[in-house]
């Protein structure tokens, strides 16, 4: 199946399903209106259009996600760096930083996961 990018509203209301699947639809409205200002019908589109794109799952107004948090960021994470730096984590990780500097804890971090993926 090809990975179809989500937009922000989609990646907003992914957030709120995550956090706090599995959840029936009405509460999945409730907390649409306290953390995302959305009325009902909105929630209820989006998630109509969540569930066609094989998304998440509302069975019986049970809301759960198909797809897991951690594989949609990291395919979302390669394709920004893909499109917007043409591929380069070095070029990316320069904009990233921004002149910041790094603690001598980030610094070992990033080390051990360079380490980690190094081929």
């Amino acid at each position: 199946m090809e990975y179809r990018r989500l937009c922000e509203s989609d990646y907003r209301l992914m957030n709120v399903i995550w956090n706090n699947e599995p959840t029936s639809s009405m509460n999945l409205v409730r907390l649409c209106a306290e953390e995302l200002g959305w009325k009902k019908s909105t929630v209820f589109t989006m998630l109509r259009k969540l569930c066609e794109k094989g998304l998440v799952k509302n069975d019986n107004s049970l809301v759960t996600s198909l797809v897991p948090q951690d594989a949609v960021q990291k395919q979302e994470s390669k394709l920004f760096v893909e499109q917007t730096f043409a591929g380069s984590l070095p070029n990316f990780l320069v904009s990233f930083f921004g002149g910041r500097t790094l603690s001598e804890k980030e610094a070992e971090e990033l080390k051990t996961l360079i380490d980690e993926y190094r081929e």
